[in-house]
């Protein structure tokens, strides 16, 4: 990081951070961001990308005494970005406010009159303040949208617009992006001025530390093999489901069956949805049962495992789900369940994912013989896979293991 010219006050937070070496987003992003140009950067979850712009932000700050925004798509990504940005100033005082919904407004606005050098916020609560006068972006010269793929996914494109209309024109723009299809890139021409294009790894692939696995059974195998996979692996666990409703239902049943469990969904108040990813991030519970509310943004390095207990509706939110796990080079697993009716909504999973290149070598239980997934593989004609190779096999979950690695720890 001592490459970087940045403040000594900033390489000694990092230190007490663990933080010596560059991941290789922040080693491409970091020099382009503090000469000034505007980025468009694509990276795989869990690469570091919010150190990437929040040491240009900082040293942009330090330089100019101008002012920051950071939009970012949901709350938890939000306090996550303020957190890292309070450890790196811990040296030297820099105020900051965290603008997001479901909080009280004074609060808010109690940090707006401390002056703040940066604004984190969603895009819908940037506007209220923006409408009632209370926040002002005269003077914001560096701009960064991350998860700008989730932001569309999510219909924020025209608050997007409305708060680009209050910012200076002349002002950097950092775009983060964990896929970077055609729409986006046409979109960032709004934003970016001849910007640096940076990528690195595959967007539409997962982390090599991450093991991923398949299991085939019915609905009504989902909760006892759930607890079968749970008791023998150690960790954390993170389960995602479809709904808010089966979220807190599920987590009931797991207390039911003595594991330490909680939900979160967008439901939930700000301060009870705070409550429940510290308690997780504190190991005092080991297993968090989520909606893709906690797919973006969560960034708990002792997740271990991943259960995809339902299959996303998008397939880009399966990345994101399972980059929870195997952050900054850690070791993690991912397990999806797939019952009868999520045949096509893998198929659109494993089309993202392989992109027609020959699927890993696959493990079956029982004696089946391995076969390719839906979408991988480089042979003609139809490669499923029927649901029960035979009526003896009509109880036992299908595996697929997407790579060869050690099984967690029993």
């Amino acid at each position: 990081m001592k490459n970087f010219n940045l403040p000594n006050e900033v390489i000694i937070s990092l230190e007490r951070m663990n933080i010596t070496s560059p991941t290789e987003i922040q080693k491409q992003t970091i020099p382009i961001a503090m000469q000034g140009m505007d980025v468009l950067a694509s990276s795989q979850t869990g690469s570091g990308k919010t150190l990437a712009y929040l040491l240009p932000i900082i040293n942009s700050i330090v330089q100019t005494k101008l002012m920051a925004l950071v939009l970012v798509p949901t709350r938890e990504l939000a306090t996550q970005v303020r957190e890292a940005f309070t450890k790196v100033t811990a040296q030297f005082k820099l105020n900051s406010a965290v603008l997001i919904g479901g909080e009280p407004m004074p609060k808010q606005f109690s940090q707006l009159r401390a002056n703040p050098k940066v604004v984190i916020g969603t895009p819908g609560r940037i506007i209220d303040h923006l409408q009632r006068g209370t926040l002002k972006l005269s003077t914001v010269n560096l701009v960064v949208l991350d998860e700008m793929d989730r932001m569309l996914d999510m219909g924020m494109k025209e608050q997007l617009e409305e708060i680009n209309k209050h910012i200076p024109e002349k002002r950097q723009v950092l775009m983060f992006s964990a896929t970077m299809p055609k729409h986006i890139i046409a979109l960032s021409q709004k934003y970016v001025i001849n910007p640096q294009r940076i990528t690195v790894g595959s967007s539409t692939k997962a982390a090599l530390e991450i093991t991923q696995e398949t299991l085939r059974l019915t609905d009504k195998e989902k909760f006892p093999e759930l607890i079968k996979q749970l008791n023998q692996r150690t960790g954390s666990v993170i389960i995602f489901v479809k709904t808010k409703r089966g979220a807190d239902q599920l987590a009931r049943m797991l207390k039911h069956e003595n594991h330490s469990a909680e939900a979160i969904h967008g439901d939930l108040s700000q301060s009870r949805r705070e409550r429940v990813i510290m308690a997780f991030r504190n190991s005092r519970n080991r297993i968090m049962v989520a909606t893709d509310v906690a797919a973006r943004g969560l960034d708990i390095p002792h997740t271990q495992h991943v259960i995809n207990y339902d299959l996303p509706m998008c397939p880009e939110d399966y990345l994101h789900r399972i980059g929870r796990t195997g952050r900054a080079g850690a070791t993690g697993f991912a397990l999806s369940f797939i019952s009868t009716e999520d045949n096509i909504r893998w198929r659109a999973i494993d089309r993202l994912i392989n992109q027609g290149e020959s699927t890993p070598r696959e493990e079956m239980a029982g004696p089946r013989k391995p076969r390719r997934p839906f979408g991988g593989g480089n042979n003609s004609g139809n490669t499923r896979r029927p649901y029960f190779a035979n009526n003896s096999d009509a109880k036992k979950p299908y595996v697929e293991h997407r790579r060869r690695k050690p099984q967690a720890a029993s």
